[in-house]
């Protein structure tokens, strides 16, 4: 029994730090017109953040203008990713 409980709680454990998100993930952020922002992991995927700080959904290869004119292809939808980072220290 205490064996199963043990292995339990170190499957929890493993869970856990697969879904955590650190923000040294993020080789940088680009700032779009629209008052969001477009997130860009070091593995190339990107994630995007509306203007009231909320992690949205964008589809494939939509095209974005950021501030200052720049077009930019969306790649990946990192929305589950970005959420853990941007909510990372309001969950418990």
């Amino acid at each position: 029994m205490l064996k199963k409980l043990l292995m339990v709680v170190a499957m929890s454990a493993v869970t856990a730090t697969a879904f955590a998100v650190d923000a040294a993930q993020v080789e940088k952020s680009i700032e779009l017109k629209d008052g969001s922002t477009v997130y860009i992991f070091k593995d190339g995927k990107m994630g995007m953040e509306d203007k009231l700080g909320r992690a949205v959904r964008m589809k494939k290869d939509t095209v974005m203008e950021a501030k200052d004119g720049q077009k930019i292809i969306m790649h990946g939808d990192e929305v589950m990713r970005l959420d853990s980072l941007l909510h990372k220290d309001h969950r418990g």
